[in-house]
């Protein structure tokens, strides 16, 4: 009786043994993967909200270029990407984000360690998960870095590799990481990203592309459509406030039939990737939020609205929205305005009298700007106050900066808290209640300034978030208008 039970559990471990061996040998594609393997929210993946992405999945170029609207699927289909080259080829992958920290461990805590919490099969690939810049999946290892730092890169050959939100990264240093697979007799590079300035960033490497869009047939008329603003959007309203504005509904560019948004998934279901350009091998893919089954067309116009008179709603409808690149009318310097706005007090020493504030830029060197302030009596807000930028310099040591806060006596001072977080982190808390440290996001509204509220964040009272794009139109205005 026993060895019949012996016998019977050896042949249902040799049984499940060939019938897993048969199905992970069908899984030739990452879109199979995912398909079996990928589980989100507790329901495996399926195409039907984001039917763009199969196609992407399923590339074979050597360089894939994503240029995207925000939260379109790409960043789990790089992440899906990055564990069907760990779980079925075998390969080293290396996943680049803008910086090391914060960006590794949020990536860690948001993406990766999610995904093997919901997959039982991701759980048992991998066998280390502790160090946040490196998974162990049996031979197969997944490096996560920074762009900030080239010596993160170094020794680390790759066959797969992912650059996630390419517009943040240091530029220069995304050669070094491309050079990570050159060694390798199969490579696959990975860059995605929203757009901001032309020709910059992403969309500079999205030219190099096939530059591929995403088409369907009209449910009505059947003729082959893509979603573009404005050509596909009818919008009920001139006010962003209105309750008339919800709508708001997409139409076919070509017969003027309305396109339901909660069809969505019918009409998009087998839509298929058109490449712009078929002069290279190349691919690069761009979707817009109209594609979106949770942005709604009234969600879109309202942005839309806002921008008429918000630069920065203006660069975010565009950017984040549309997936496009785009510059803020009068958002560029001429020289002649540089000129104009320079004070013939710059680089006065001793100090004057007055609010001294400092900026500091963070790169290879601290590149620092020091402003004298002249307040109002009727103080209303941060435009009735005029600068005078009395010293610019750069220096090489932390210890040379804190030598001029000790020379100019600054009120506040502004540091960006990337790359260089740990010494913004050290000299924030020398000279606490005078230093911030600076973390840009998207989405804040206007001059908004964000302070964190959770106490376990080291150095949260130091720290502020503002947009970028808001605070650059200020001080491009005080440039034009020699405020300066």
């Amino acid at each position: 009786m026993i060895q019949a039970n012996i016998m019977h559990t050896l042949e249902r471990l040799f049984t499940d043994r060939i019938v897993t061996g048969l199905t992970r040998s069908s899984i030739d594609k990452p879109s199979k993967w995912a398909e079996k393997y990928r589980i989100i929210k507790g329901k495996r993946w399926v195409w039907r909200r984001h039917p763009w992405l199969k196609g992407m999945h399923d590339s074979t170029a050597e360089l894939n270029v994503g240029k995207k609207s925000a939260q379109m699927g790409y960043t789990e289909t790089v992440l899906n990407l990055t564990f069907y080259n760990i779980d079925i080829l075998g390969n080293d992958c290396l996943y680049a984000l803008p910086n090391k920290t914060p960006d590794a461990s949020d990536f860690s805590a948001s993406r990766f360690d999610p995904a093997l919490e919901e997959s039982s099969h991701l759980r048992n690939l991998f066998s280390d998960v502790k160090n946040v810049g490196h998974k162990r999946a049996g031979a197969a290892n997944l490096f996560i870095r920074g762009s900030q730092s080239r010596a993160g890169f170094k020794s680390v050959p790759v066959s797969f590799i992912s650059l996630d939100e390419v517009e943040e990264f240091k530029q220069e240093n995304i050669p070094l990481v491309f050079e990570r697979a050159s060694g390798q007799e199969s490579k696959n590079i990975w860059m995605i990203s929203t757009p901001m300035l032309e020709d910059d960033g992403i969309d500079a490497y999205y030219k190099g592309t096939s530059q591929e869009h995403f088409f369907f047939a009209c449910p009505a008329c059947t003729r082959k459509i893509e979603l573009t603003f404005p050509d596909c959007m009818v919008i009920t309203s001139d006010d962003p406030d209105s309750p008339d504005l919800l709508d708001t509904f997409l139409k076919c560019p070509k017969c003027d039939a309305k396109l339901p948004h909660e069809l969505k998934p019918d009409y998009l279901e087998n839509g298929i990737w058109v490449p712009q350009n078929k002069e290279t091998v190349q691919r690069g893919f761009h979707v817009n939020q109209l594609y979106s089954s949770t942005v709604k067309p009234h969600e879109i116009a309202k942005l839309y609205l806002e921008s008429q008179s918000d630069a920065a709603a203006e660069q975010e409808f565009y950017n984040s929205k549309l997936g496009k690149c785009h510059t803020v009318k009068g958002a560029r310097l001429s020289e002649e305005q540089i000129n104009a706005a320079k004070s013939s007090q710059r680089n006065s020493y001793p100090p004057p009298a007055g609010i001294i504030t400092f900026g500091v830029d963070v790169g290879t060197y601290f590149h620092v700007e020091i402003d004298q302030w002249q307040v109002p009596k009727n103080f209303v807000q941060n435009e009735d106050a005029r600068c005078r930028v009395i010293r610019q310099t750069k220096v090489k040591e932390i210890t040379e900066l804190e030598q001029l806060v000790r020379e100019y006596r600054p009120l506040a001072i502004v540091i960006d808290a990337n790359p260089e977080r740990r010494t913004a982190l050290e000299f924030a808390n020398r000279w606490h209640g005078i230093v911030k440290l600076c973390f840009y996001a998207r989405g804040l509204h206007g001059k908004t300034i964000s302070v964190p509220q959770d106490s376990g964040i080291d150095g949260f009272e130091h720290m502020i978030t503002v947009d970028r794009t808001a605070w650059l139109d200020l001080a491009l205005g005080r440039f034009k208008n020699t405020s300066i």
